[in-house]
């Protein structure tokens, strides 16, 4: 038998979107506590720089106006994850998200309003393309959550750059907020930072609570409902990575620095089955002076090279789109790190990026770090990052001729509505003409694994019999993601998350 320190309904190890589970474990009138391995409150979601939720049909959109059906949000869903996943588990996503919103919506606590984002798959039947299936956070000003608000994660300028923490929370910082706010109201809800899971407990084959690190010292918690682990990937772990053959390393992931695993391997012990175990949620990554590729996105211009001199993907696809065309081309060889993107003077040294989600410091500092490059020629330029000058300057023309055109039958960049997001609807087709010519190195970036433990539809983790094990809970990046191989629109992610989260303190709170 476990001598037990302390003793709550439920346990939450994570606290990004798992603070939704928290939140509606409270609400229901449970004790809750939640242990975060790290310094902050916030996770991977505090680093969003939209906090969005994908969920179709929810109440603000409807006050909107908008058309959608959840049929045909279903119907989008299911054409692109496909039988990646179990159907009932993706049913139970494009449901209730808009059920999450209402129950949300009932605290003053909790405000969002409409951001339109396109549809990651423009061409699948039921796509969105107006982008009206995603909300956001609204802006939460720092001084309304008082001292909590310096306990929350992020902004990335001033985890990486050390700039000062600025008066609003936005985006992901105000989604935690949030939930820090609305837990703020319930007196049987205890956060620890600095507090790490250890191991799950297991009784009979059910978990009854946690061994966790605090202060250097192993406290049991025991937890009469349940432990949900949304404790967010295993990306920054490179042993882990390596054991289940994620690309790319622990150095340029988006997630924060706890993010190790812990959660999964006490999962596994404790009889857990995993699925996606090889997948993330991937960008391509500028490189910055720190020598971390970092997510970046909105391209206003440029093309990306490759070792030869020529172009291979279509640049202003969505981003994991983009990054899994990169990675599919670093496999086979045809792509090898860095690889370049190649603009002109038209904007000045600088890439055209408008979202380079880690702020970019002063240029001097990528050019002494050999990261940007510069020439008067393209032959000259192709000289400075060693690529073929005749390959480079044939690619740059015929690249000239689509834009033209209008037109890019090689990769079809501006065929999808996401495509054009950032450039008024039209083709993202900018000409390389105007000396001096620039070259930025590029690697590749994730958001943060998403392969974890198999849920059923209340987010009960499964054991490989395919049964639940009872009071083991998880979600977010903890838990194998539902959208399977691929990311069907922005805000799925975090809106997944907080969604089973909320499924299994509801599940909790019945038992």
């Amino acid at each position: 038998m476990t001598d037990w320190n302390e003793e709550v309904d439920v346990l939450v190890a994570g606290s990004g979107g798992g603070l939704a589970g928290a939140y509606t474990a409270a609400r229901e009138g449970l004790s809750v506590a939640v242990v975060e391995a790290t310094e902050k409150f916030g996770g991977t979601t505090s680093f969003s720089g939209g906090g969005g939720v994908w969920f179709p049909c929810n109440p603000v959109l409807r006050r909107e106006g908008v058309d959608d059906t959840v049929e045909d949000a279903l119907t989008y869903f299911r054409a692109v994850v496909g039988d990646r996943t179990p159907a009932d588990l993706q049913e139970t996503y494009i449901r209730n998200g808009a059920k999450v919103i209402e129950y949300l919506e009932q605290d003053d606590a909790f405000t969002f309003q409409m951001f339109p984002w396109p549809d990651y798959f423009g061409k699948a039947p039921k796509a969105r393309l107006d982008g009206k299936r995603h909300i956001v956070p609204a802006p939460l000003k720092a001084a309304k959550l008082g001292e909590l608000s310096e306990s929350v994660r992020g902004p990335l300028a001033t985890e990486r750059h050390g700039d000062p923490q600025p008066d609003y929370l936005i985006g992901g910082r105000a989604l935690v907020g949030r939930f820090l706010l609305g837990l703020s109201k319930f007196p049987d809800v205890a956060l620890h930072l600095n507090t790490a899971l250890v191991e799950l407990v297991t009784e009979d084959g059910a978990v009854t609570g946690a061994i966790v690190e605090r202060n250097g010292q192993r406290i049991a918690i025991r937890a009469r409902k349940g432990v949900l682990l949304a404790a967010g990937g295993f990306e920054g772990n490179d042993e882990l990575r390596q054991r289940y053959g994620v690309p790319g390393v622990a150095r340029d992931t988006m997630g924060p620095w706890g993010n190790q695993g812990q959660a999964h391997v006490a999962g596994i012990a404790a009889g857990a089955d995993t699925d996606l175990m090889d997948q993330a949620w991937w960008s391509p990554g500028l490189i910055h002076p720190d020598g971390r590729a970092a997510f970046a996105l909105w391209f206003t211009g440029g093309i990306f090279v490759n070792q030869a001199g020529e172009r291979f993907v279509n640049e202003s696809a969505p981003y994991d789109r983009l990054g899994r065309d990169i990675i599919e081309h670093l496999g086979d060889g045809s792509v090898t790190l860095p690889y370049w993107m190649i603009y002109d003077d038209a904007e000045g040294v600088a890439p055209p990026i408008k979202a380079s989600n880690v702020p970019m410091v002063e240029a001097e500092r990528f050019i002494e770090a050999g990261l940007w490059k510069t020439a008067d020629t393209l032959e000259g330029l192709a000289a400075e990052i060693g690529v073929p000058a005749d390959a480079l300057i044939a690619t740059v023309a015929r690249f000239n001729e689509f834009v033209t055109a209008g037109v890019d039958p090689d990769f079809g960049r501006g065929d999808e509505a996401y495509d054009r997001a950032f450039s008024n609807g039209e083709p993202p087709l900018a000409p390389i003409v105007r000396g001096p010519f620039h070259a930025a190195a590029f690697g590749i970036s994730d958001l943060g694994t998403k392969g974890g433990l198999r849920t059923d539809t209340a987010a009960r983790v499964l054991n490989e019999a395919g049964e639940p094990i009872p009071g083991l809970y998880a979600a977010g990046n903890t838990m194998a993601a539902v959208s399977g191989t691929v990311y069907p629109g922005g805000g799925n992610p975090i809106g997944a998350s907080v969604l089973f989260s909320h499924l299994a303190a509801l599940d909790m709170s019945t038992r």
